[in-house]
Order: structure tokens, then sequence, then C-alpha cells
């Protein structure tokens, strides 16, 4: 399947505006912080679930060798009763305040921490100028400007915090140094959007927190920092994975979730799917259920020039669960 004819012009559109305002700034290279820097938002406390590591998307190839946890059929069952029951608790505490409106739209702040292992490219240091036109992207994606459904969501960078620290690189999967990092540097409440760049482990492109009733320490993106628009990472660097893990962080699961069987990833208008799908597959349909594999949405494992959309049913999930779960 060929690339989509005018998102990557959008894109590279993308990155070249924010090159101006790279050169007219230095960014600066912080220090690991002495103390904790997090802090739940008034009346939230802080809670260490005991697997946070819910998702994640890997290279093409990466599979055979550093397949990330999927879940259970008990896991997505348990999952789906927690979204009810946090539906239902906010609803009694709506009737109780008396308010009734839900929120219709939604700007998301991110808080973004570029993880670096020293002042080189190399070492982690990206520009600003690849994290402004990572939010450009996700913009574009979740407003359906590149060909998918609209959502509700669009968003504001408030911060970018750069943070030497070779303990904390490479990003580890689910490593003491992982809790370490965002323990000290998470920021904001459940409605805040805080992204960790840098090397990862296992040929891993992100891994992403499901919404928790409880705010944690942990909850957030991380993501490669060569996979932004403009990176290194072949067939991955249009800023997709970003995409992907925020879907993750919004309460989508993989189109392939579940296989053929069962609900598979909750959603009526995403067709069922036996397994990812890598690279650009045509005519792909693993599923005897109608429909062809979903190989351009946003919640598969396909090069990033070949997903471009989430679905109308994606769009009310992630609705659905910020007004149960990450709602003021």
């Amino acid at each position: 399947m060929g690339l989509r004819p005018d998102l990557l012009t959008r894109r590279a559109a993308g990155v070249a505006s924010t090159t101006l305002a790279l050169l007219l700034s230095t960014a600066a290279v912080g220090v690991v912080p002495a103390a904790s820097a997090f802090s739940a938002a008034p009346g939230e406390a802080c809670v260490e679930p005991a697997d946070v590591h819910a998702d994640a998307r890997i290279k093409a190839g990466g599979a055979a060798r550093h397949e990330p946890n999927e879940l259970t059929l008990a896991e997505t069952r348990e999952r789906e009763a927690d979204l009810a029951a946090a539906l239902r608790e906010r609803a009694r505490f709506r009737a109780g305040a008396g308010a009734s409106t839900l929120a219709a739209t939604v700007t998301i702040p991110v808080v973004v921490h570029v993880i670096q292992e020293n002042s080189t490219r190399a070492g982690g240091n990206i520009p600003d100028s690849m994290i402004t036109s990572q939010i450009n992207v996700l913009n574009q994606s979740y407003s359906g400007a590149t060909g998918g459904a609209a959502t509700a969501f669009s968003f504001q960078l408030q911060k970018i915090n750069r943070v030497t620290n070779p303990a904390w690189y490479p990003i580890v999967q689910g490593s003491s140094a992982e809790r370490s990092m965002k323990s000290s540097l998470r920021e904001g409440g459940k409605n805040t959007l805080n992204v960790y760049l840098g090397e990862l482990s296992n040929d891993l492109l992100g891994w992403a927190t499901f919404p928790q009733r409880k705010l944690s320490s942990m909850d957030g993106v991380v993501v490669l920092s060569e996979s932004l628009p403009g990176g290194t990472a072949a067939n991955y660097n249009q800023g997709d994975t970003g995409t992907h893990e925020v879907g993750h962080w919004l309460n989508l699961y993989h189109t392939f979730q579940g296989g053929c069987s069962g609900q598979g990833d909750g959603v009526s208008d995403t067709a069922a799917e036996a397994s990812p799908a890598f690279q650009c597959p045509t005519g792909r349909d693993t599923c005897t259920a109608p429909g062809a594999d979903p190989i351009t949405n946003f919640m598969d494992y396909t090069y990033d020039s070949c997903m471009y959309q989430f679905t109308a049913g994606q769009a009310s999930r992630m609705l659905t669960a910020w007004n149960a779960y990450r709602a003021a």
C-alpha cells in the first residue's frame, strides 16, 4: 500500500515550519532533579499498579524476540468492568454536584520529557522542532485531517523538560529506572499527558498506560525519540508512534486485540484482525468476519506511511473513557 498522497507533504511542512523557532532559541539541557517533582492533583491519590505497561508498539521484525504483553481475555473483561464502574461513579458524582454536562471537546495539556544520555543528538538531544512537529501530527491525526474520523481531542504543548541522566538511558520497559524516572518527572493531574522521549529497549517504538480511576506516577506515554517527525527511525518517523500510544492512553486497544473471536478491541467498526499487520500489506484479511484487516488504523502495527485513521467507534470509546477517568 502506497503513501497517502497528501499526508507526507503536510507532515514535512510541519517540520519545516518549526525550523526558524529552533534557530532562534537554544535548548537548555537539564539535570536530574534532586527530589521527586511528582505530585497528584488536589484530591487525587497516587497509586502504583501491579501492571502498568498495558500496551506497546514494536518495529517490524521485533515481534519474535520482544513480543509486548498483550491483554488476556480476563484482563480485558476486568478493564471493561472497571470502565463501566467508573462511568457509574462519575454519573453519581455529577448528579450530586448538579452537573450533567459531559465533555464534548477536550484540549489536552502536554508535558514532554526529553531523556538524554548527553548533549549530542546521538545521546538523545533531539531539537525542539521535532517535538513541535509531533504535536502537529497529534492534532492532525485526532482531528480527522489525515482521513479518519474526527475525535474530540486536541493537544497543546505546555513544556519541554530536558533531563540528562545516563542511568535512565535507554529507557527500559518495566525497569526500576523507568519507575524512578516517571516518579521524579511526571507533572499535572489525570488530564495531563506526560510524554517521555529517548532511546528505548527491546526494539520497542513506544508504550503507554491505560487510564485508571486513581492517578499513578507511571501514567503517561513513552516514545522512541527518533520516531518523531524528521527522526532517523526508517518507516517509523512520521510521528504515528506518538499517535498510537496516545490512543492507548485514551483507552484504545490494538485492532488485533483478541484476534478473530470475542469482543476484539471493543469497537464495532474496526474489523476483526487475527494478528498485527506489519509493513504495508495489501489485501490482508485474516478473519472470516466481514471486513478486511484495518491496516490503515492508527492502532495496528503497520508503517507510519500506511496508517492514517481512527474510526467513529474509536473516537466514541476515547471520549467515553475520558469522561470516566480523566475529566475534571
